[in-house]
């Protein structure tokens, strides 16, 4: 890194850089309001990094050849919130739509995409409910991404504290399917195999390769510029079989944001690729940045 970004966001000084470097990386926006969010986050880092100041941390980014510690910055303002069957009724119809799927395309194995995943508790839950389910056929094959490589770390790993077990997760769920590692609690090496965990940057990156018959990218858009975003949607869109559905967060819409997508009636909330429309791929945006 050989010059600190520009301030954007409507931010000054270095919380406006910090801003900056972090839609850059990973598109995501923090607004102006919400710079206080900033220099809470970086607080540990620091205190590790024995700064004063974000002014120090800034200087210390524009001599960063090795780009280590932006990537520390960045990693240190992600929001990695998540928590198992987080709004269960939305995890429950994903499973009855895999079903309904699976009933319709014998023979077929379904797969799943869950863009944004942070710690893994998505998609794990989602291997938990369907495998419970019984659901018929070859059990679909589920991909789980986030940009940040410290929270696919954690997801590889399985391993989760008593307070992050606690959030969401039935006890016989629990009690099935995670071991007690201490004061931690580790999924059984059979549940993180139903899961591929890969780092990906949603907007950067291009798809994971092939179609996918559900996209979950819950509470991710709300993060990103408009542009941002709808160059986003237009990328599920493009890698969503014609019959899938992308599932969205409940406070997120693709009304106004892409014509690609339009909602689905079967499924509330869900959305599926829009008939009068041939949805193509996003074009690939180059990783200078990463």
């Amino acid at each position: 890194m050989t010059a600190a970004p520009r301030p954007i966001g409507g931010a000054s000084g270095a919380v406006g850089i910090l801003i900056g470097l972090m839609e850059a990386r990973t598109g995501q926006r923090i607004a102006a309001n919400r710079a206080w969010r900033v220099e809470s986050a970086l607080k540990p880092l620091l205190r590790a990094r024995g700064f004063e100041s974000l002014d120090e941390l800034v200087t210390a980014l524009v001599g960063d050849a090795h780009r280590t510690l932006a990537d520390e910055t960045v990693e240190a303002m992600l929001n990695h919130e998540s928590s198992f069957f987080r709004d269960p009724a939305v995890i429950q119809q994903v499973g009855k739509l895999v079903h309904d799927q699976q009933a319709s395309a014998p023979g077929r194995r379904l797969r799943i995409w869950s863009a944004g995943c942070s710690t893994g508790q998505e998609p794990l839950s989602l291997a938990m409910l369907l495998t419970e389910q019984n659901v018929p056929g070859e059990f679909p094959d589920i991909v789980a991404t986030d940009v940040s490589a410290g929270v696919i770390a954690r997801a590889r790993a399985g391993r989760f504290t008593q307070f992050e077990i606690q959030r969401g997760l039935p006890v016989r769920s629990m009690v099935r399917w995670f071991e007690p590692a201490g004061k931690d609690w580790v999924a059984s090496p059979h549940l993180l195999a139903r899961v591929q965990f890969r780092r990906h940057n949603l907007a950067q990156d291009v798809a994971p390769p092939g179609l996918f018959d559900v996209i979950l990218c819950r509470n991710v858009l709300l993060y990103l510029s408009p542009a941002m975003r709808s160059a986003v949607l237009a990328k599920l869109a493009a890698a969503l079989r014609p019959d899938g559905r992308l599932v969205l967060g409940a406070s997120e819409t693709v009304i106004g944001q892409t014509d690609a997508l339009v909602p689905c009636r079967a499924y509330r909330g869900f959305y599926h690729r829009n008939d009068k429309m041939a949805a193509s791929p996003a074009p690939a945006t180059a990783v200078a940045l990463r």
